[in-house]
């Protein structure tokens, strides 16, 4: 069995808090409902996940799982969340990730059940990291076929929608994640919007690398 990590850490409470706060964001923005949807955090060789089917607002710091990179969980921990598989996946396709969102969104949820992806209709679709944000096949929720799925469409992208199911964002940060799920969820909206207004008129694949390339350094940099 694994060892858990270590617990009596204040930077492994603090961030096991941290996945607790995001979990609960998650529902107070309306991206997922109930225990649905789930959240990890890098850490230690392995990650922080939420449990299964307890309600975020009941968990304690102690409830957030520890899963090592091998998949196992920590010695004594509660079951985690059915999808532990494709955050791990998740890890080792976006080495620069430190925590992952998955949810349900409303908009997010009626492409991917319409099987669409959300191309390059607005320049904004360049935060997920390319000119598209990518449709990951269906496979049952919690398979090893769905991590292999999830792990390809996060190759070169950090988030995606997953075929009659949901999105998934990934960020350096549980902060950055979370956002990044609340961006792909109002792009979702509005490619929706769009489609009804008309069809879309999408920009090209050299305007989309300049998108990214000015988003490089678009911002706060840090000083030398």
């Amino acid at each position: 069995m694994a060892k858990a990590a270590k617990s009596d850490t204040s930077d492994e409470i603090w961030l096991r808090q941290q996945v607790i706060d995001t979990a609960l964001a998650m529902n107070r923005e309306r991206l997922s409902l109930g225990s649905s949807g789930n959240v990890s955090a890098r850490w230690e060789g392995g990650m922080l996940i939420t449990p299964t089917g307890v309600p975020y607002e009941d968990l304690l710091p102690d409830d957030v799982v520890f899963v090592d990179a091998d998949g196992t969980p920590a010695e004594g921990a509660l079951k985690p969340s059915s999808e532990w598989p494709f955050h791990l996946t998740a890890y080792d396709a976006r080495p620069d990730a430190g925590a992952v969102v998955h949810c349900h969104s409303l908009n997010a949820i009626a492409l991917a059940c319409a099987r669409k992806s959300i191309p390059a209709f607005h320049y904004m679709v360049a935060v997920a990291g390319g000119n598209d944000i990518p449709l990951a096949r269906y496979a049952t929720f919690g398979s090893d076929e769905l991590a292999v799925n999830i792990g390809k469409a996060l190759t070169d992208r950090k988030a995606c929608l997953m075929a009659n199911h949901g999105q998934i964002a990934c960020g350096a940060t549980l902060e950055d994640a979370l956002h990044l799920a609340a961006q792909v969820e109002e792009l979702a909206a509005q490619y929706i919007k769009t489609m009804e207004a008309g069809t879309p008129q999408l920009l090209g694949d050299e305007e989309m690398a300049r998108v990214i390339e000015k988003f490089s350094s678009y911002g706060q940099q840090p000083k030398d």
